[in-house]
């Protein structure tokens, strides 16, 4: 389903954060395990419940040993125990990485995104799951108080915090930017979808 995950690691301590476990486990743990030699995957955070980014999520943590992570209203529909339930405002970190989450309520209602800050080296970066991609907001499947819950907790939670610059990582397809979508939002909202 052109799923992505994305595996950050501290510089300094090699600790590692692997968002979406969405399938291909080996796949995963050989990216664990050539992106940190040495290093240690120790949180895997889940950005929603869908199934299409958990099937590799119980094979990574038995493998690893890693800490579950996810949205406090998915949690209870994930296929391993979720040990960290995560809420808006939390901090997740791995040795001197912080991610920011940012529950985005709508396509699921446990539904989180990750923002890392670049700290003056480079861009804010942010991983969306599917609540936000090149072209507008996740699936609502025609909910439309579930859409316009999504729209707004995406504007007001990442386009109002987040400058033109910040590199957005979606669930699936390829990376955007805060900037190249924002001048949507209108057309979003209006389109319904």
């Amino acid at each position: 389903m052109d799923n992505a995950a994305y595996l950050v690691t501290c510089r300094r301590t090699r600790e590692q954060v692997l968002v979406d476990a969405a399938a291909e486990p080996g796949t995963l743990l050989e990216l664990a395990r050539a992106g940190s030699p040495g290093g240690r995957l120790g949180l895997v955070v889940t950005t929603h419940r869908h199934h299409d980014h958990v099937g590799a999520l119980a094979e990574v943590v038995a493998a690893t040993g890693a800490a579950t992570a996810a949205g406090e209203d998915d949690a209870d529909h994930l296929p391993v125990p979720v040990e960290h339930r995560l809420r808006h405002g939390d901090v997740v970190s791995a040795g001197d990485v912080r991610l920011e989450v940012v529950h985005l309520r709508g396509h699921t209602p446990g539904s989180v995104a990750l923002v890392l800050r670049g700290g003056g080296s480079g861009p804010d970066h942010v991983f969306t799951g599917d609540s936000l991609f090149p072209g507008g907001v996740g699936n609502t499947r025609g909910d439309a108080a579930a859409f316009t819950s999504l729209l707004t907790d995406v504007t007001e939670r990442l386009f109002a915090v987040l400058d033109d610059t910040t590199v957005v990582h979606p669930g699936h397809g390829a990376p955007t930017t805060i900037g190249a979508e924002r001048p949507h939002l209108g057309e979003w909202r209006e389109r319904g979808w």
